[in-house]
């Protein structure tokens, strides 16, 4: 990831008193294949490499800090000017329920996002929160959102495996409305960029 590929070059840039485009280059290879290997959009990832090397050409390095430490300083800044450097409040402005529908690659984090967004919006924002499984693909999916739940104690609704995904999300959405919540959300199968199914489902 971003984070070590960078640790690695902090400890092989040394001995230079100003960032240059021949002591930044491997660094930037580094930052645009962690960016790359995040599948991160590789238009995304040109403009982002181009940025932090404008930014980082000819800065000087200031006092005790090493040139690597001064670069990742220029990724980290560009990076909060990338996403952002306020966090806006979720817009649940909707007919209850409002829906959030977690979509993504295999691994990233869904089912786990679901869990702690769900325990915010409960604990923080007062609300009612439903959460279901429409992946029916990945073993133990279900089992998982379901103890998630149970450890954030908002209400799981039940699906099964041999189900229609589409059809789970609606009935989901029903019951959301007939027992009043305030947010459903919806925990989808993570996508392999080889499944073409899915990709373009």
């Amino acid at each position: 990831n971003l984070s070590s590929r960078l640790g690695q070059l902090v400890k092989t840039m040394r001995g230079h008193s100003r960032l240059t485009e021949d002591n930044i280059k491997d660094a930037l290879r580094e930052v645009r294949m962690a960016l790359l290997e995040a599948d991160v959009a590789l238009p995304v990832v040109k403009d982002f490499v181009a940025n932090v090397k404008e930014k980082a050409m000819g800065q000087e390095v200031l006092g005790s800090l090493t040139p690597g430490q001064a670069f990742i300083g220029v990724v980290n800044d560009s990076l909060t000017d990338l996403m952002g450097k306020q966090n806006d409040a979720l817009n649940l402005a909707a007919v209850p329920p409002a829906i959030i529908l977690m979509a993504g690659l295999q691994g990233a984090g869904k089912t786990t996002t679901i869990g702690k967004l769900a325990r915010l919006l409960k604990t923080e924002q007062k609300k009612k929160v439903l959460v279901v499984s429409a992946d029916v693909y990945r073993p133990a999916a279900i089992e998982q959102l379901r103890l998630l739940a149970e450890q954030v104690e908002v209400e799981f609704y039940n699906s099964n495996s041999w189900e229609d995904p589409v059809q789970i999300a609606l009935d989901a959405k029903e019951y959301a409305k007939k027992h009043f919540f305030d947010v459903l959300m919806v925990d989808t199968a993570g996508r392999l960029a080889i499944d073409e199914v899915l990709m373009e489902g």
